[in-house]
């Protein structure tokens, strides 16, 4: 019995583990691409480089995948983002950072027809800015 306990424990430590590697390299990313762009928000890299990260992440590729997201879309939803949520709070930056989590992502490539306004504060309450 205590093998099994032990053995579930390990386990449990080891996605632990997993998941925040996971964390920790989201938010290093987020945080590249934040300081990279702070001063050129309108470059077509930064769009590039959040679409491919998307791809990439097996969390966010799913979603990608199943409402069949294109750099276009998030070019659209990152200006919209932009029109309401352009200042820096801590790491955050609500026009890139939104796109890191399945949360945030799912809830604005749903809702990508939606007001910018409306989108905006949505993530800014995920974020608790």
């Amino acid at each position: 019995m205590s093998i099994i306990i032990l053995i579930l424990l390990i386990i449990i430590s080891l996605l632990f583990a997993a998941e925040m590697r996971h964390s920790l390299r989201r938010s290093a990313e987020s945080y590249r691409l934040i300081q990279a762009y702070r001063d050129d928000l309108q470059n077509p890299a930064l769009i590039t480089e959040i679409y491919h990260y998307c791809q990439q992440d097996y969390k966010l590729r799913r979603i990608m995948k199943k409402h069949q997201v294109t750099e276009a879309d998030i070019r659209s939803i990152y200006q919209k983002l932009l029109t309401w949520g352009n200042f820096h709070k801590g790491h955050r930056f609500v026009p890139i950072t939104s796109f890191f989590y399945a949360y945030t992502l799912k809830y604005l490539v749903t809702h990508k027809d939606g007001d910018a306004k409306t989108l905006t504060l949505r993530c800014m309450n995920f974020f608790h800015i």
